[in-house]
């Protein structure tokens, strides 16, 4: 599994004293956007601890320790922001939706495919599946009966009848 975990993207800066504007749809927004927290900023994961958070709209504003100044942080905007996997603090039995791509679905020991790409589309979440006919699963209850990343399978049930 990968090191650093994408949690976002910077959009733009707001207002003259350094806050960043975050737009992310990462599912554990409350291990990560909390004062003393570090994010990874770039291709060259830059460290950044957090000095404040707050919610605006659909984003998540950061300032983050030793900048208070816009023009400190504009060379930020339109960077991907990281968090290290081993901050995250997760138990054994804990995942994170983007550890089920590559995955094989199966329902009734039978392969319907491998998840490609996790969809987040405002009111749910959906895993793309790549198979002969490429079709979507509802991240829920209903569908995902069990996941195994040791063996890389998701079960499902019901999936099958989501193909078209």
């Amino acid at each position: 599994m990968m090191d650093y975990i994408y949690i976002g993207k910077i959009v733009n800066t707001h207002g003259i004293k350094g806050e960043l504007r975050i737009k992310s749809d990462f599912e554990r927004k409350n291990i990560v956007f909390r004062p003393g927290f570090v994010l990874y900023i770039g291709k060259g994961y830059v460290p950044e601890k957090i000095i404040s958070y707050r919610k605006h709209k659909d984003y998540d504003m950061v300032t983050f320790e030793g900048y208070n100044n816009i023009n400190q942080v504009l060379n930020y905007k339109q960077m991907n922001v990281y968090a290290k996997r081993e901050n995250l603090n997760l138990e054994n039995s804990e995942y994170l939706l983007q550890d089920l791509i590559g995955l094989n679905v199966i329902e009734n020991s039978e392969s319907l495919g491998k998840v490609e790409e996790i969809v987040y589309n405002g009111s749910s979440i959906l895993l793309y599946v790549e198979a002969a006919k490429n079709f979507y699963i509802p991240y829920n209850e209903e569908y995902i009966k069990k996941v195994n990343l040791d063996s890389r399978v998701i079960e499902v049930n019901g999936a099958k009848d989501l193909i078209l």
